[in-house]
């Protein structure tokens, strides 16, 4: 007679530990999806010093709250509490272009940023380092006008604003550089492929071209001491029109003509009636007088 064999009962002293040990691996997957995402790829994005923080991934369940410091540990929140993955950080920065700044982005559950559901402090990470002065990039020129007269082709480059300040005024580019900031103008025959240069260390050009030619050209501004990002992306190119040209300058001879034929003809009358009114007085002096 075959006796049914009973279920083994595990060892009171082997049980205790593998329940602790289940115990601990539950707890740890329950920690870990309460636990934010950590913030990667912390990105600086400058121009002309409109500067912004990006970052990566995109939040699940939680939010981020971006820090900023100018290097002596004065942490300061900033985009507190945001499902963004970007921070414009730019009126922070604009209070001092010459510092060193960096950023964190603390990732944490909604609420209190202490507020979370495991141990310590909320994941972090840490920007690269960031000088404004040095690093923010320059944004495209704009061509703020031109002409050719003749054999003469004048470029004005416009003299962007940006948002850093120095007694309530916005400066421009120049102020902020001064001669450190030049323009670049890449000119050339609208019939043609070959480019001619130009420098400036201020914003106009006058460069010598060929009179009845049409001519177009880009602009690119340069900072001189720099490495690293040292040039902006070209302006939009720009046309002259020769016909316009060369009607304008029609115009202008028509124009300076018929004011010296206007002029000619005042005079001709103007010495027409002087003569005719110096005639009547002579004949007036020559008449017999009249007796009583």
């Amino acid at each position: 007679m075959e006796v049914s064999a009973r279920p083994r009962l595990p060892h009171p002293e082997i049980a205790a530990p593998r329940t602790l040990l289940l115990g601990w691996v539950l707890a740890q997957v329950a920690g870990a999806a309460g636990t934010p995402d950590r913030a990667y790829n912390l990105t600086w994005k400058s121009t002309n010093f409109k500067t912004i923080l990006e970052w990566e991934p995109k939040p699940i369940n939680h939010v981020y709250t971006v820090q900023i410091s100018s290097g002596f540990g004065d942490w300061k929140n900033k985009c507190f509490s945001t499902t963004s993955t970007e921070c414009d950080i730019t009126d922070e920065i604009v209070q001092d272009i010459y510092q060193t700044y960096e950023a964190r982005v603390l990732s944490h559950l909604p609420g209190n940023l202490h507020h979370t559901d495991f141990v310590g402090e909320p994941p972090s990470a840490n920007s690269p380092k960031f000088i404004p002065y040095l690093d923010t990039k320059l944004g495209q020129p704009t061509i703020q006008s031109f002409e050719q007269v003749g054999t003469k082709l004048n470029v004005t480059v416009e003299d962007t604003r940006t948002l850093v300040r120095s007694n309530g005024t916005f400066l421009s580019l120049y102020d902020v550089f001064g001669k450190n900031l030049s323009y670049t103008l890449y000119y050339w025959k609208a019939s043609s492929t070959g480019k001619k240069t130009a420098k400036t260390n201020t914003n106009e050009f006058l460069v010598d071209v060929d009179k009845g030619k049409g001519y177009c050209f880009t602009v690119q501004a340069v900072i001189l001491s720099r490495k690293v990002n040292p040039k902006s992306p070209e302006s939009i190119f720009e046309c002259t029109s020769p016909e316009k040209g060369v009607f304008r300058e029609m115009l202008i001879v028509g124009a300076v003509v018929i004011m010296a034929v206007i002029l000619i003809v005042v005079l001709s009358v103007s010495l027409y009636k002087c003569r005719r009114g110096r005639r009547g007085r002579s004949g007036k002096e020559n008449s017999p007088l009249n007796l009583a």
